[in-house]
């Protein structure tokens, strides 16, 4: 995809983030949405295949746009695993922050924040890659027996990304300060236990969540 392609991807989603937030629903047709935001459905559907698609490759894109960032820091190329996740989540959540609206109408509602996780499929798959390479990483300096499935490891990472999206998407500090504190101590609970000392961190991270009197539902 060339660089105006791209711009052309990039203004169709903003037209239904702007459509979604303007209207507070989602646009009903991609008949309808076109006809608003001026779009020939033709050039619409070069690069989404219905509605919904544009609601996962939105979820993309703030990854994308988290990693394009993470790129331009020399330093991270050569991070431990650990303080790559670390960054990426701050940086993330950054983007996420911009564009906070939009995530708070698509993630709203009664239902549990997990069932609106379909949305989010394409940033799952593509997250999960991302932190089975960290612990690939992780694993070249341990003997066999102390290494751990990436597999395994990506899913618990994918559960604590939607626990700190429910944090952060709640969460009502100054400057989301607290969301900060959550991913530190996730963080370094995860790789505590990677590194098979679990036990104090454990005990930090349950007493902030009672602190918060926060509950993952």
């Amino acid at each position: 995809m060339n660089q105006k392609e791209k711009k052309i991807k990039l203004s169709i989603i903003t037209s239904f983030m702007n459509f979604t937030l303007e209207n507070d629903q989602y646009p009903k047709s991609v008949y309808k949405f076109c006809q608003v935001s001026e779009i020939e459905e033709k050039t619409f559907y070069k690069f989404f295949g219905s509605l919904d698609n544009v609601k996962t490759i939105i979820w993309e894109t703030f990854y994308d746009n988290a990693m394009l960032l993470l790129e331009k820091d020399e330093n991270f190329e050569n991070a431990k695993p650990k303080e790559k996740l670390l960054s990426f989540y701050y940086t993330f959540f950054e983007v996420m922050l911009l564009n906070r609206s939009y995530i708070l109408f698509a993630l709203s509602g009664g239902e549990k924040i997990m069932t609106k996780m379909g949305q989010l499929s394409s940033l799952r798959k593509t997250f999960k890659d991302f932190t089975s390479e960290l612990i690939e990483d992780g694993n070249v300096d341990k003997p066999s027996y102390l290494q751990h499935p990436p597999k395994i490891f990506s899913e618990a990472a994918w559960f604590q990304l939607g626990f700190l999206i429910k944090f952060w998407i709640e969460d009502t500090s100054a400057d989301f300060e607290k969301t900060d504190q959550a991913i530190e101590k996730s963080v370094k609970t995860a790789f505590d236990v990677f590194d098979n000392t679990p036990l104090s961190a454990l005990l930090d991270f349950g007493k902030f969540l009672w602190k918060e009197k926060f509950v993952v539902s």
